[in-house]
């Protein structure tokens, strides 16, 4: 019996003629209801036509697809609606989710997560069927909601123009979601969007406590979380059970926080208040022992993001917000994938909140302070951005569109992500050379895994067994618990013998992948309905007997030619370049059948289907724990992890911690050599390695594995070329010192920069960044006969620079009348000048120039030579430009301080018109 009570209670009951006005007229639109209005549980059946009393209008019920970010919203959407209708789930409402399908004939509102729907639109462009489906909480952006919004929209605008389509959310980027439901790519364009319908919230007033801690905590990064702010959460926790009535819920960001706080709460346990904790990895019963109401104790439930949105946990009165959350990254850089802890968002932290007023007026206790709330984001970053893109562009590419440049997105893909998705794709051999998905591709896509698990357990299963194969890529599905180890194999006999949630959950996924590789290889026109996971790891619904009888090779659009006579123009379907025929994978991506060297105990099998999940990270060890993967990256493993002596390594699971070298190895398994060439063969390269290191050419023969250094052997004849390059790039690296600098040739190139300063024009820069990008001008014919850095110390660098000289302009034959080398004093000497610095200088004893009045000047008499007058001992005794100013000013006190120091040298008192001299008083009355 319906529960009409129960749905007149229900707020978002008045904007329901609003909405049906709205997909009348537009078959599209935007619902936004604050948490608790009942958006999830009423709108569905209501539009199903399950709710009235006289039935759905025109007599058959229309057919409602709801699509949940997570599963535990999913059972928990479909359960109350079945409540609400006095049913039982899989009658008339029923739900799809990981290893569990509850539907019926008679099911006319289904709630399946969003891996799901897009799984079954890749299957049934047109969803048959189905007249209405429901995104819902949209604001979370993950990518799969993204990805099936734009499908949906794809279907909408080609095949189905008469199915209805609804985004809602509490908070939302409405305007964005009105646009791109209208069928504009421009959330700004006000035209042509889809309507916006606001049901007006009634839900309970929530008091905010502004709650930070006491003393400053550090900034989560990566997956730590400072213990001091854990410990702050479960103070305020307590405060709260003492300040408030009702049961508490409190949000951290993953499974550990939530683990380290419970311990903490002990105390709380033993007084009889019960201490409950929810998250994608706890079994459904327990989800569902939170979900359905308290055993008369107060209850504490510590929960992740799950519990945000389309939940009403009962008897919440208070939410502890610890402010945390955790969202995917990629360093596309490094080939690492990782979520990462980071600040709440405002979006989030109002859906958290409203927990606490959906069934009477709460409060919530924010761990941070009130100034802090304004600095954070508006909203969750979306998932397109951040995170590992390669699920999405198999997606893209299996419905006929790999660059996803004609879907309908938010946001569209960074191309750098994409790119790298892309190769990872080509790689396995999911797509070709253009971007076109193969046969194999459309295999993998079809297996509810990460196409890179999808690669490891369709190779996998043909070197070590479907069996094997699948277990353990159950592993690497979902990351086993730390207490684990970081031992992939020892992990994997843990599991089996393992009687805890998530040894359960393995090995249903590993049945599930068995069965799925065997009968995609048994019967290749059975479609498994698998979907690629992202962040809620959603796997593909049961297999139906939707779309049977279409060939596994063919596209949704050659499937709708067969099945649509008005349709069977190829420029037609969501995707005009889908076609029927599937390239294939390139060869070197798809190892050979038949057994690897050393594969047939379980240690080898679970380095092997790691190995090929991700074969960039195959690592060869350097000593001390440390290694390096075939991506380049620096890899290192715990202090007493027994996998240290290993010589190569499969590291499955990887995080860089901020401001570290290396990353650190969470999940790895012992491979061999021969294991690692098998799996990582595409990433093999033989060839010269010609370069300059260590200060001298080495030239060798090496094989590589990407980074990884497999063998070398020295070069006998290298290739002249190559050699000539790295010479150099030595002298770059090292300096041009490598060469050989007399004092002549440092005088040519001081000479030769200074005309280029003062004079320009034909006269060459000769700086270390101008030689360096000229080699072939200066130094072609010595670098073409040298072969190693002797060679390079025998050139002589001055002759070497005479070749830059402006011949072709004729100036090189003023080259030493504009800066003469040697400049004639008085005396007769020659002595050499100085142009190392901004003005040349001239350093001459005193003596030698008596009755020189002019002081010199040079490149062409525009720039004076600053003359440092020495002592008879060389030491300076002044410096002039002005030659006549200093005999007549200076000279007196120059001579009245060193005549007595040095008598046996002449002073004249007027040097005018002195004898020049090098020589000393007596020499000089000798000669």
């Amino acid at each position: 019996m319906i529960r009409h009570d129960a749905l007149a209670q229900l707020p978002v009951r008045t904007a329901l003629p609003a909405l049906e006005q709205a997909l009348d007229a537009y078959g599209a639109a935007v619902l936004c209801a604050p948490p608790g209005t009942g958006k999830t549980t009423l709108v569905p059946p209501t539009l199903a036509g399950l709710t009235g009393p006289d039935g759905p209008a025109g007599g058959r019920p229309r057919r409602v697809l709801v699509a949940e970010p997570r599963r535990i919203a999913a059972r928990a959407a479909a359960r109350r609606m079945a409540w609400l209708l006095g049913e039982q789930v899989g009658d008339r409402v029923g739900f799809t989710v990981r290893g569990e399908r509850r539907a019926g004939p008679r099911t006319v509102v289904e709630v399946v997560t969003t891996g799901v729907l897009v799984q079954r639109l890749q299957r049934d462009p047109e969803l048959s069927g189905v007249d209405v489906v429901m995104l819902d909480e949209c604001h979370e952006r993950h990518l799969d909601a993204d990805t099936a919004a734009a499908f949906l929209l794809d279907v909408r605008a080609t095949l189905r123009p008469e199915l209805r389509l609804i985004a809602a959310s509490a908070t939302t980027d409405a305007a964005g979601w009105a646009g791109l439901l209208g069928g504009g790519h421009d959330a700004a364009d006000k035209e042509g969007a889809a309507p916006v319908v606001e049901a007006a919230g009634v839900s309970h007033p929530v008091e905010v406590v502004w709650a930070p801690p006491e003393r400053p905590v550090r900034p989560a990064h990566g997956m730590r979380v400072d213990p001091a702010l854990l410990g702050h959460v479960a103070a305020t926790v307590r405060r709260a059970l003492r300040e408030r009535s009702g049961d508490v819920l409190c949000f951290l960001p993953g499974v550990g926080e939530i683990a380290r706080v419970a311990g903490q709460l002990g105390d709380v346990a033993a007084d009889g208040t019960e201490v409950l904790q929810v998250h994608g990895r706890a079994p459904a019963a327990v989800q569902d022992a939170v979900l359905s109401g308290g055993s008369g104790r107060r209850r504490i439930v510590l929960a992740t993001s799950v519990a945000e949105s389309s939940l009403t946990v009962p008897g919440v009165r208070v939410v502890v917000d610890c402010g945390l959350a955790r969202e995917p990254r990629t360093d596309h850089a490094r080939g690492l994938s990782a979520l990462t802890t980071v600040r709440a968002s405002q979006a989030s932290a109002r859906q958290r909140a409203g927990r606490a007023g959906r069934e009477a007026p709460g409060a919530v206790y924010r761990c941070w302070s009130e100034g802090e709330d304004g600095r954070l984001p508006r909203f969750p970053a979306p998932e397109i951005k951040v995170a590992d893109l390669t699920a999405f562009a198999l997606q893209a590419a299996c419905w006929g569109d790999p660059d996803a440049t004609g879907l309908a997105l938010l946001d569209a893909p960074p191309a750098g992500a994409l790119a790298a998705a892309r190769e990872v794709l080509t790689a396995i051999g999911a797509v070709d050379a253009a971007g076109r998905v193969t046969d194999r591709g459309v295999r993998m896509s079809r297996l509810g895994l990460h196409p890179r698990l999808a690669r490891a357990l369709l190779d996998g299963a043909r070197r070590v067994g479907e069996r094997r194969a699948a277990e353990v890529v159950a592993l690497l599905s979902e990351e086993p618990p730390r207490e684990y180890g970081d031992d992939l194999a020892a992990a994997w006999r843990t599991a089996r013998r393992g009687q805890d949630a998530y040894g359960a959950r393995w090995r249903q996924e590993a049945r599930r992948l068995a069965a799925a590789v065997t009968g995609s290889r048994e019967r290749p026109e059975a479609r498994t309905g698998a979907g690629p996971r992202t962040r809620t790891d959603e796997p593909p619904e049961a297999p139906t007997n939707e779309g049977a009888g279409t060939r596994a090779d063919e596209g949704p659009s050659a499937r709708r030619a067969k099945e649509r006579p008005e349709a069977r123009r190829t420029d037609e379907g969501p995707k005009a370049r889908r076609t029927n025929e599937r390239p294939q994978a390139r060869a070197h991506a798809v190892p050979a059948a038949g057994p690897v060297p050393g594969a047939d105990g379980d240690d080898a099998a679970a380095g092997l289907v790691a190995a090929l999940a991700f074969p960039e990270r195959v690592a060869r060890a350097r000593g001390a724990g440390a290694f390096l993967m075939a991506s380049g990256t620096g890899a290192e493993l715990a202090d007493g992890s027994r996998l240290r002596s290993a010589p190569w390594l499969a590291v499955a699971v990887a995080d860089r911690p901020v401001a570290a070298a290396s990353a650190r190895v969470r999940l790895a398994a012992v491979i061999d050599e021969d294991t690692a060439r098998a799996a990582a063969g595409a990433l093999y390269s033989a060839g010269e390695e010609v370069r300059w290191a260590d200060g001298d050419v080495v030239a060798r023969s090496v094989e590589r594995l990407g980074a990884v250094e497999l063998v070398a052997r020295p070069l006998r004849s290298p290739d002249p070329a190559l050699v000539r390059r790295a010479l150099e790039d030595g002298l770059r690296a090292d300096g041009l010192g490598l060469l050989r600098w007399t004092d002549g040739a440092r005088s040519v190139r001081q000479r030769m920069a200074f005309l280029h300063r003062v004079v320009g024009g034909d006269w060459p820069d000769v700086s270390d960044a101008a030689l360096s990008a000229r080699f072939d001008t200066w130094l072609g014919v010595e670098l073409g006969r040298a072969r190693r850095r002797a060679d390079l110390e025998r050139i002589d660098a001055g002759q070497a620079l005479a070749r830059l000289l402006p011949w072709a302009s004729g100036a090189a034959v003023r080259f030493d009348e504009l800066a003469p080398e040697r400049i004639e004093v008085p005396s007769g000497s020659r002595i050499r000048v100085d142009y190392g610095g901004e003005q040349p200088v001239l350093a001459v004893k005193l003596q030698e120039l008596f009755g020189w009045q002019e002081s010199p000047r040079v490149a062409g008499g525009r720039v004076p030579v600053l003359v440092h007058l020495l002592s008879p001992a060389g030491r300076p005794a002044a410096v002039t430009a002005d030659l006549a100013s200093f005999w007549k000013d200076g000279y007196r006190s120059v001579r009245a301080e060193l005549r007595g120091r040095y008598p046996k040298h002449p002073w004249p008192e007027d040097p005018s018109g002195a004898r020049p001299t090098r020589h000393t008083t007596a020499r000089l009355k000798r000669d």
